[in-house]
């Protein structure tokens, strides 16, 4: 594994270019860098005020660092020099590479660098706030900070806006990744939590290359008290994919993603500011907060809002107990509904000690809780009234050892000199009550699964689609019960002796026999039935009468993820009832059933309103047979089971679509 830290907190700093090179050093004087910095020119006497050397070759001694602010085919040989010297590492600036189509010359880059770590090619840089080191040609938003979090992004602009949030968040390092030829968002990852000063990890993605070596690290960050924040644009390739089957659709538009995610522990979030606020949390508290949260404010509009916001952004407020709504009503008397979310009203504001009283109250009987309260702005108002209330909630979170999170509803009435001295206090103010949800909601994500890495990626190119008939035969051997039938190459072939009626008739060779008119049911005798168009041959099956409940499960291997599995209400209904789970093999039968649990429609496997149960545990058992049959055999790309009909007890396949490798 290849060495960072030179890269990443130099004493030394050599810059290339002419332009870009001069901002590299203006960045790094206004942020007070005190190590040395070499700019690097064959015909310049000075930039950015210092003098400059003719060559590398010319330099004191090899740099730590090194920005190369010059075109591409000098960024090769550049290289070269760099990593033959020992320098311990470089940014190189250029773009047209292989996002240009010169994937040889990235190629070549690479083989340049050798051992000697670079960041990019296409990259915009590296910015250290810890001790004001910056490879970084343009403008930030940043200050110089003790400690912190690190972001890391795919995109530089992106990144650069989150540099000018005023929210008051500690940033330790940003990083951009560019085309990640050699470095990685894993190793980078890796070696920035590295650093002690670092307290989170905010990564802006588009893509993971390795999703093991990725879950790996975020693991280890969480083990270590760092969490992981996560801001996922755009689709898997999977997802982009012209796919023939409901497990993809289901498992594309970024469920596989967010089962990735979810399953290594990482928060994720919808929005930048989210990313902000839930690296605040993060920051202070770690992640993993408590589901059970309270809600205070002096005003019935605020509190409705923090109800109506909650459901949508999945937070809960349940209600205070019995002893707490006996000392809340002692408290603040009896015109005031003791509820969560709580409005106190104003009959103690600007009383310091009731208001505290009132504040540890409530929160003592909630893991965490929001504190609606927006400062009036100190440029044209006066808000010292405010202040008994603010450090209310701070004490409050002094007694109870509970998060407290004051929590404005609009995000420009928290100013940014407050927001910072309240961080570092151990305070989390939180800009905008929508935002502050989403981030609170993030900040919920357990650890992952224990011990869990997803299987290698990888997706086969042109796989060929089994007849159900074959697919039903290959299920069958692995266990998994399916309808007594017959096939054959032509309807009037087909003889239902032996079979007991009503019977099903399909077409074969279809992905979507339903949309196709491919199915019909119900029928006593095949023989009188017309042919179906397309149909590459025919089965006649008794039909299933004894279903409790219907489910779609899907497995299929995934190019970033290794392979993802879905679950959820199935028949020709699925995608319109779009009530699915996805999940990253391999898998668990109690994670597969917690899974299922976050189903809208569970309660329809669960005996709603006195329905029969359906034999939940079967399915299960059948979905983990699927995994099993995907990771024995290599060649099966996707096998998808729909609808699987649970019975009262047990569980048979109905329908079944297998893809492999031809």
């Amino acid at each position: 594994m290849r060495d960072l830290s030179r890269l990443l907190r130099p004493q030394s700093i050599a810059v290339l270019g002419s332009g870009w090179a001069a901002n590299v050093i203006e960045q790094c004087r206004k942020m007070g860098f005190d190590g040395s910095v070499w700019p690097v020119h064959p015909s310049r006497a000075e930039t950015g005020g210092h003098t400059c050397f003719r060559a590398l070759a010319d330099l004191p001694a090899p740099p730590d660092a090194v920005f190369l602010g010059v075109n591409r085919h000098l960024t090769v040989d550049l290289v070269a020099q760099l990593s033959a010297m020992g320098a311990g590492g470089a940014i190189c600036f250029a773009s047209g590479w292989r996002e240009a189509g010169e994937a040889g010359l990235q190629d070549d880059l690479v083989a340049a660098a050798g051992e000697m770590p670079i960041l990019g090619p296409n990259c915009y840089g590296l910015i250290n706030y810890l001790d004001g080191a910056l490879l970084w040609p343009d403008q930030h938003g940043g200050r110089r900070v003790d400690r912190g979090v690190a972001l890391i992004s795919q995109s530089s602009n992106i990144v650069i806006n989150l540099t000018m949030q005023a929210r008051g968040l500690p940033v330790a390092y940003v990083a951009c990744l560019g085309n990640a030829a050699q470095i990685g968002l894993s190793a980078l990852a890796e070696a920035l939590l590295a650093d002690d000063r670092v307290t989170a990890l905010g990564v802006y993605i588009e893509g993971v290359a390795d999703s093991s070596a990725f879950a790996t690290v975020a693991r280890s960050a969480r083990q270590a008290g760092k969490g992981v924040v996560a801001l996922k644009a755009g689709k898997t390739a999977a997802a982009q994919i012209a796919a023939a089957s409901h497990t993809a659709s289901l498992a594309g538009g970024g469920a596989a993603s967010s089962a990735f995610l979810r399953q290594s522990g990482i928060a994720e979030v919808a929005t930048p500011e989210g990313l902000i606020e839930a690296l605040k949390i993060a920051h202070v508290h770690g992640l993993g907060l408590g589901r059970r949260l309270c809600s205070l404010s002096c005003s019935g509009g605020e509190a409705g809002l923090a109800a109506d916001l909650a459901h949508p952004a999945g937070i809960d407020f349940p209600p205070p107990s019995r002893d707490q709504t006996n000392r809340l009503s002692a408290s603040l008397g009896p015109l005031v509904h003791i509820a969560n979310p709580l409005d106190y009203h104003t009959f103690i504001w600007g009383d310091q000690d009731r208001t505290t009283e009132v504040f540890a109250t409530m929160l003592g009987g909630y893991d965490a809780g929001i504190f609606i309260i927006d400062p009036p702005r100190p440029d044209r108002c006066d808000p010292s009234s405010f202040q008994p209330a603010l450090d209310a909630v701070e004490t409050a979170q002094t007694l109870t050892g509970k998060p407290a999170f004051p929590v404005s509803l609009l995000p420009e009435d928290f100013d940014e000199a407050r927001a910072i001295a309240m961080i570092e206090r151990g305070v989390v103010p939180m800009m905008g009550l929508r935002t502050a949800l989403e981030a609170l909601r993030a900040a919920q994500t357990p650890a992952g699964f224990e011990g869990w890495e997803p299987w290698p990626a990888g997706l086969r190119a042109a796989p060929e689609m089994l007849d159900e008939v074959k697919a039903k035969a290959l299920i069958s051997r692995a266990g998994i019960a399916v309808p007594r039938g017959r096939s054959a190459d032509h309807i009037q072939d087909l003889s239902p002796e032996g079979l007991t009626p009503p019977f099903a008739l399909k077409g074969l060779g279809f992905a979507h026999k339903t949309e196709a008119g491919a199915v019909r049911l119900g029928l006593l005798d095949p023989a009188p039935e017309p042919p179906m168009a397309g149909a590459q041959g025919y089965l006649l099956e008794e039909m299933v009468s004894d279903g409790v409940a219907e489910l779609i499960v899907g497995i299929r291997r995934d190019p970033v993820y290794g392979a993802t599995l879905s679950l959820g209400l199935g028949g020709t209904q699925a995608e319109l009832l779009a009530d699915t789970v996805t999940l990253i093999a391999p898998v668990t039968a109690p994670q597969i059933l917690a899974a299922l649990r976050q189903l809208r429609l569970w309660p329809l496997l669960d005996g709603w309103r006195g329905r029969e149960k359906p034999d939940v545990s079967a399915g299960i058992q059948v979905a983990l047979t699927l995994q099993s049959m995907l990771q024995a055999d290599q060649t099966l790309t996707e096998i998808e089971i729909n609808p699987l009909i649970l019975r009262r007890s047990g569980a048979v396949a109905v329908d079944a679509v297998i893809w492999r490798e031809p």
